[in-house]
């Protein structure tokens, strides 16, 4: 499966609601399970961004429309990246001419 990972930074409105995060991050693993996905790593860092998550979606359109949903919410603004893990990357480097 697909997997990317999100940068995310919390809003004013993400702060100041900070205590109900991690109801928030449940209720985005089940949007997730609903189109397919997975939450596969979740961490909350500091610096630039306030959370990394790691996630899997049978497709980009799947990925897309949580990453829609989640920034209509208000509470986190995403970077998001397609990842490729090893094996991807070696099959990726065979192919150059």
């Amino acid at each position: 499966m697909p997997r990317y990972v999100a940068l995310m930074k919390l809003t004013e409105q993400g702060i100041k609601d900070i205590k109900n995060a991690p109801q928030r991050l449940e209720q985005a693993v089940a949007g997730m399970g609903a189109l397919g996905g997975k939450l596969v790593d979740f961490y909350t860092v500091m610096g630039e961004y306030d959370y990394v998550a790691v996630a899997e979606f049978p497709n980009d359109e799947a990925g897309m429309t949580f990453l829609l949903t989640l920034g209509s919410l208000g509470n986190v603004r995403t970077t998001t990246l397609k990842a490729f893990d090893v094996q991807q990357f070696g099959e990726l480097v065979k192919k150059i001419p």
